[in-house]
Order: C-alpha cells, then structure tokens, then sequence
C-alpha cells in the first residue's frame, strides 16, 4: 500500500498562548549586536520563531541578513545579545548533544578516508569508531556512496563530498539537523540532485531540518515554510507556509501553486529593496 501524501507540515495545534504546543525549536526576542573598535554592528534584531518537531524550514535572505548567525546561535555557537533561544524547552547554553550540523564548505579532512572522514563526531565524542562503522556504512549505501568509503576526499567530486559532509551530519542520527547553505557552491545540475536526496532522507526520517539558503526556488522546493529576512540588521518580515504535497518532483517547480510562491517571495525583496524589479 502506498504511503499517504502530506500535504503540509506535521499539524501543530497552537496552546492557549497562540505558540505551537510541540514547538521543537523557540526562538524569544533575540537580538546579536558584535562589538568592535570600529564600532557595534547589529547583526539580528528582534528575532521570534518557533519550529515545530518534524518541520523542514528554510530561512531566505540577502547576503548579510544574518542567517549564518542565526544558525550559530541556534547551534550554540554564539551567545545571544538579548532574548532566548530554547530546543524541547531548555534554554540553549552551548552546542546540543542532538544536533547535526552541515556547511557550505565540506571541510573534510583529505588525509582521512572517506569512512574516517564521517566517524569525526564519534570521535569527538569519545565513542568507539568500530560501534558506529556499521552505521556509517549504512549512511554511505544511502547516499550511493559505499563504493567511495576507503577513498579519500581529493578523489570526490565536489557533489559526493557534500553527500559524504550531510553522512557526517547524520552520523549520530540527531534529531535537528542545521544547513548552512550546504549546495551554494554546487553547480545546477548537482544541485538537484542533492535537493531531491535531501527531501527524500527527510521524509524517510522527520528531523527537524532548518535550511540556510539564497536560493528562492530551492527553499520552496524544499520546505514546510520560509522565513524571509531583511538586512541592516537583520529581522524576519514574513514566514510564508508552502503548501504543496509530498514527495515533491523537480517538475513541480513548473507548477502554478510553485511558481506563485517564488513570485510573492521576489515581490517581497523587490518591496524591500534588496533586488531589482524586472520589467
């Protein structure tokens, strides 16, 4: 029997506050302000976002709205100016011990296999590699990558080598995984290919997934909803809900319902300023 169809994000009921009762992620109030010689720059201002257990969300914005930096608080990175930052309830105070994380850089380690290459966080955590080898294995197979295992990175092309960094993420089977603009660098093709892997893995495991990107298409493609930001400094203008069913195909960004998402996100920018009207 085939598998049902979701058709949006796993249902939520708000509590009696008007805030999502599973909210997996809680974001209060946050401010970033970096303090130098030269003066203090206002990174992020008055950020509020809930994220709800399940729940693929992508947050959109120019260069320099301050969505790396609000992953790194979000992944306990950095420390927060003002506000809260919570994952199940407790206030986050430093990296959490359930969470993946993947760059836009691979930064694999070339003199480290493959396979080493993905038990680095097993390491780190000071577990035994031969326990987990197993899993990476089976992360490898996933991935069409198990072939690859005893080679080394400089051996990859550049769209296997961030296969193989979203395997290290994964590793530890978190329950969030955060993505710094992990296909930036990655030519169309490959691009897609990844996009159609990654919801794939997310639909077969329902982590919480939270997305960086510019790319328009690719965050609607991709996502439950998306959190559109401004810069200067950076705030959330509009978290806009994509609703279209599940697993989506590439050939559904020639849609109505995909296009009219894209149109309203530009028009957004266009309004504030950060990309040109076309005529």
């Amino acid at each position: 029997m085939a598998e049902p169809v979701r058709t949006s994000a796993p249902e939520s009921p708000l509590d009696a506050s008007g805030t999502f009762a599973d909210a997996y992620v809680r974001i209060s109030g946050l401010d970033k302000t970096y303090h130098s010689e030269r003066g203090d720059v206002e990174a992020l201002k008055a950020i509020n976002l809930e994220i709800r257990t399940g729940e693929f969300v992508s947050i959109l914005g120019p260069s320099g709205c301050g969505k790396s930096t609000l992953l790194k608080c979000i992944a306990g990175l950095e420390d927060l100016t003002k506000g809260s930052i919570e994952i199940r309830n407790r206030p986050v105070t430093g990296p959490p011990l359930n969470m993946g994380i993947v760059f836009q850089r691979d930064v694999l380690l070339d003199w480290r296999t493959v396979l080493d290459n993905i038990l680095l966080p097993i390491e780190f955590a000071r577990h035994r590699t031969r326990d987990w080898r197993e899993k990476a294995l089976d992360l490898l197979h996933l991935f069409e990558l198990e072939a690859f295992a005893d080679r080394y990175p400089w051996e990859l092309s550049g769209g296997m080598r961030q296969r193989v960094a979203i395997c290290r993420g994964l590793i530890r089977d978190p329950d969030l995984l955060l993505m710094d603009e992990p296909f930036g660098a990655l030519d169309a093709i490959t691009r897609d290919e990844l996009n159609l892997e990654l919801e794939r893995i997310w639909e077969r495991s329902q982590k919480t997934v939270i997305f960086i990107t510019h790319s328009i298409p690719e965050a609607v493609f991709l996502s439950d909803r998306v959190v559109v930001m401004s810069r200067n400094p950076g705030r959330i203008v509009e978290i806009l809900d994509i609703e279209m069913a599940r697993p989506r195909a590439l050939d559904i960004r020639e849609t109505p319902t995909f296009t009219g998402h894209v149109r309203h996100i530009r028009e957004t920018f266009e309004g504030l300023g950060v990309m040109k009207r076309v005529r």
